[in-house]
């Protein structure tokens, strides 16, 4: 009886080392993840080309200025600089942005400025009764906001909805 208790001591001994071992070493994984989090500085930009669409299909005041800033902050990322071509189709209530009087004037003429395609769906304005001269008078034009989206997304480009 005595020489099972022992090796059921010794057993536990073992398992409480092994414990400890373990412990230890998924404490140090952790803290080497945590450390590795914190000097994660982002992915590499590997391609010579990045494409991304913008889709602005509200009128919402805050959704129309996240994804003129959201644009803008691209166009600033260090990694992205002269490697990424950007599109702002707007449709449905988006189209409020693009209408004269609107205050995103100023923002979205300096998005041309920077290279950016601000671009209109025909169809959102025939639906509604709108006429291009309600709108700015640099704004583009294409047959259908989602016809836009399919066609760049099968070219490779990313959609991106503020």
């Amino acid at each position: 009886m005595n020489h099972i208790k022992m090796k059921y001591m010794k057993m536990k001994q073992i398992l409480f080392a092994v414990m400890i071992i373990f412990g230890c070493t998924a404490s140090v994984q952790a803290q080497s993840r945590l450390e590795a989090n914190k000097n994660y500085v982002g992915a590499p930009a590997k391609k010579s080309m990045y494409r991304a669409i913008y889709q602005m299909d509200q009128g919402a005041p805050d959704i129309i200025k996240k994804a003129i800033r959201n644009i803008n902050n691209l166009l600033e990322d260090p990694r992205l600089k002269g490697k990424i071509q950007i599109e702002l189709v707007a449709f449905s209530g988006g189209t409020e942005a693009y209408k004269k009087g609107s205050e995103y004037e100023a923002a979205l003429k300096a998005l041309v400025d920077k290279g950016v395609l601000v671009v209109q769906c025909l169809n959102t304005l025939k639906e509604r009764k709108i006429e291009k001269t309600e709108l700015f008078d640099f704004i583009g034009y294409v047959p259908t906001g989602n016809g836009e989206l399919v066609i760049r997304a099968a070219d490779g480009w990313i959609i991106v909805k503020p």
